[in-house]
């Protein structure tokens, strides 16, 4: 090597396996592992990638930022720079190899330059050590939480204060997905549309901090474009997400109805489409068999074909279910009953209010899009008069375009409603921004034509003041849903709306029956 490196006038590096084989040759600076070996050689959070690299120069310098940074990013068990004389002579050897998390935080262990001639390494025992170590911290690490870990990356122009609020949120997602949160990046960028989204250096850095810190994966807050996630796939092996696909796995979790599911699996396969790839693309969960291939039809040509042609089935499943609800619909306006809807972002008490209202036992955590499924109940006021009240899916800031398509059959049964009550959590840092995200999506669905009724729940979770600030700010009744006293002003101004929709009939208590699923609750 020294004497090939005099005579090309360049660095001559090698790669080697952990059995001393070569497996690639390299000449320049630049360590750029060829898809072969990333293949062969996958690294992780919790294991090297089997490689060390060791590279000559016409210099003697010791170990740049370029290579520690490359010892980093890929994973390598070691690596080292030797340096060659003009006479052709071996110089110095200058090593350096990755620590396991520690509390000083170093990335690496530089060693001290060593002549080649007196170098005394013992290679196997010092990767089983250093393994061993790597391993031990990791396990500390899963025992403690028990679950996936993730570190949150938000790219975007806007302000860091806006960032920070966002990754606030997106923290909540990761909670609601059972992901554990290890840390937050915020990075301001000119340009949303470059190639990692991050420039290459700072998706780099993003990528080392995650496998030093031990996490599964990176979940970025922005939408990474088809061409962005298949760059940032070709640089790291680490699992990396975005704000959409965390959601997506949200609403997969929390579907329990038939046409729940169909719904979260058509905006799955929709976001899936255009990021299908040639690399390790599998789909054999989407059907297929004998005779689905065509002659000379490449496997990524064949999963895209499946994958429209599963989508079309979605869709002609759920235009079913839209047939079925229109006649649910009928039914419900042919004995004129008042509908109610629940609409709001997402956590903010709409599934506790209905149960509240109508003595309904419906599933509310606190948690993001805990409720997916429509679910309708029925109240009665004095007189005899009553109302289906309906509790949808919520909102959330720039929701996913798949998921507002997919889920169109069950947003039209806002459509149907006489009032909509928009519920909001005045206890949220962020209530003009969740007021203006939930105005936009029901702009964007032509619902704002229908009236509006603005309540503003967990009054009991702010200050007093504050509560009657806000209330006569944006003219909302203030509720808790906990506290049932509290509820009188609105069940107040919901009688006057349906006193005004809806004259006293006696028949309307027989009104719903069979398939329409909706229990008869009196508020006392």
């Amino acid at each position: 090597m020294g004497q090939l490196t005099l005579e090309l006038r360049r660095p001559i590096g090698v790669l080697l396996t952990r059995r001393g084989q070569v497996q690639e040759v390299i000449v320049g600076t630049e360590l750029t592992l060829s898809s072969a070996t990333l293949t062969l050689f996958r690294a992780g959070s919790r294991a090297l990638r089997g490689l060390r690299f060791i590279r000559t120069q016409l210099q003697d310098q010791p170990l740049s930022q370029e290579v520690l940074t490359d010892l980093a990013f890929l994973r390598l068990d070691l690596v080292g720079v030797l340096s060659v004389a003009d006479d052709g002579q071996l110089g110095q050897l200058y090593l350096a190899n990755l620590l396991p998390p520690n509390a000083a935080a170093q990335l690496f262990k530089v060693w001290q330059s060593i002549p080649f001639h007196s170098v005394r390494v013992a290679f196997d025992e010092f990767i089983q050590d250093l393994e061993a170590e790597l391993q031990q911290a990791c396990a500390q690490y899963a025992v403690a939480h028990g679950k996936e870990s993730a570190i949150l990356v938000s790219a975007s122009v806007k302000s860091r204060a806006e960032q920070e609020e966002r990754l606030t949120e997106l923290a909540e997602l990761a909670a609601s997905a059972d992901v554990t949160v290890i840390d937050r990046m915020a990075q301001r960028t000119s340009d949303g549309h470059q190639r990692y989204l991050l420039g290459s250096g700072k998706m780099k850095a993003v990528l080392i901090q995650t496998l030093h810190r031990g996490a599964d994966m990176v979940i970025f807050d922005q939408t990474l474009s088809p061409a962005q996630l298949r760059a940032i796939s070709e640089m790291t092996d680490i699992k990396v997400i975005d704000r959409t696909q965390l959601i997506l796995d949200i609403f997969a979790r929390r579907a329990h109805s038939r046409e729940g599911k169909i719904q979260v699996e058509l905006a799955q396969l929709r976001y899936l489409l255009p990021r299908l790839s040639g690399r390790g693309t599998q789909l054999s969960r989407l059907g297929g068999g004998i005779g689905t291939r065509g002659p000379g039809e490449s496997k990524l040509e064949t999963d895209r074909r499946r994958v429209r042609e599963r989508i079309t089935h979605l869709e002609r499943e759920l235009a079913r279910f839209a047939r079925h609800q229109d006649r649910r619909r009928s039914r419900r306006g042919r004995y004129g009953l008042p509908v109610i809807s629940l609409v709001g972002y997402t956590n903010a008490g709409k599934s506790t209010l209905l149960n509240v209202l109508t003595k309904s036992h419906v599933s509310a955590q606190n948690r993001l899009f805990e409720t997916l499924d429509t679910t309708s109940r029925r109240l009665r006021f004095p007189e005899d008069r009553e109302v289906i009240i309906t509790d949808t899916v919520g909102f959330i800031r720039d929701l996913p375009q798949e998921l507002v398509g997919a889920f169109r059959t069950t947003l039209d049964e806002l459509r149907e409603a006489d009032l909509l009550l928009h519920v909001v959590d005045v206890s949220a840092a962020d209530i003009d921004v969740q007021i203006t995200a939930v105005e936009a999506i029901l702009e964007e669905l032509k619902l704002m034509v229908i009236p509006r009724v603005l309540v503003f729940n967990k009054c009991d979770q702010a200050l007093p003041q504050q509560v009657e600030w806000l209330c006569r700010r944006y003219g909302a009744i203030g509720i808790s849903a906990l506290q049932p006293a509290s509820l009188r002003p609105l069940l107040t101004q919901l009688e006057l709306h349906v006193n005004a929709l809806l004259p006293a009939n006696d028949q309307t208590a027989q009104a719903l029956q069979g398939d329409d699923e909706v229990a008869l609750a009196t508020y006392q």
